[in-house]
This record gives C-alpha cells, structure tokens and sequence, in this order.
C-alpha cells in the first residue's frame, strides 16, 4: 500500500515562496510517476505539475515559470517549489503517485492520493 503525506503549506502574502513535501511510502519512489494537483472549493482539481518516470517535467500554464516539481530519490520524497506566489494559487494542495491509467508517457489517472495541505496567499 502506497502512503502519501504532504507538508509544508500555510499562508503567506503575495509574491512570497513556499516549498511543499510529499512523503512517499510503501513503493520505490525513483520509478513512479507523481504529480501535484490543487482544488479550490466548488472548482475542478487541477494538476499544476507532474513528472514522470524518466525525471521529464511539465507544469500549467497558471504556474509556469514560478513552481518547480523535484524529487529525492533515496529519501522518496516529491516537492514543490512555489515562487512569486499569488491570491489565484489559493487552493488545497495534493500529491498523486501511481498511474491508474496512462497515454505512453504521462498519467492520465492516479492511484494513490495524499489528504492534502492548504496553501493560502494573501494580496
């Protein structure tokens, strides 16, 4: 059974950075493809950034160029880096592990989810 803890959210003003954590057990986590996503009451969850199997990244087009997805291999653990913070970044936080369903190359479903941490960003 894959675990998956997140860490690291709080609130902060505009254009301030935050650094999340996804604690991964249960799995080696060097070969697993994961991603971030994020959900704002009432609004669709939204991946913001994924990596796969292969270290490839990719990121929406809300983020780009101000978060980072990384990955410690020997400690399993996925982060997100997130600078140049805004209000629109509000949302619960979550990390996903483990393709339900696959296109070749990227997720298009997980298996494995964290219970989430809240980012807040205050203008």
């Amino acid at each position: 059974q894959v675990s998956l803890v997140e860490s690291g959210g709080g609130s902060v003003q505009a254009g301030g950075s935050l650094r999340l954590s996804c604690a991964a057990s249960g799995y080696t986590g060097g070969s697993v493809r994961m991603a971030w996503f994020r959900q704002v009451p009432g609004n669709e969850r939204e991946e913001v950034a994924a990596m796969n199997n292969g270290g490839v990244t990719r990121y929406s087009d809300s983020v780009k160029g101000r978060f980072t997805i990384s990955k410690d291999n020997m400690k399993n653990i996925l982060y997100l880096q997130m600078n140049n913070l805004k209000p629109e970044d509000t949302a619960m936080y979550s990390c996903a592990a483990v393709c339900s369903a696959y296109d070749g190359n990227w997720c298009l479903g997980f298996r494995y989810w964290g219970q989430g941490t809240q980012v807040t960003v205050s203008s």
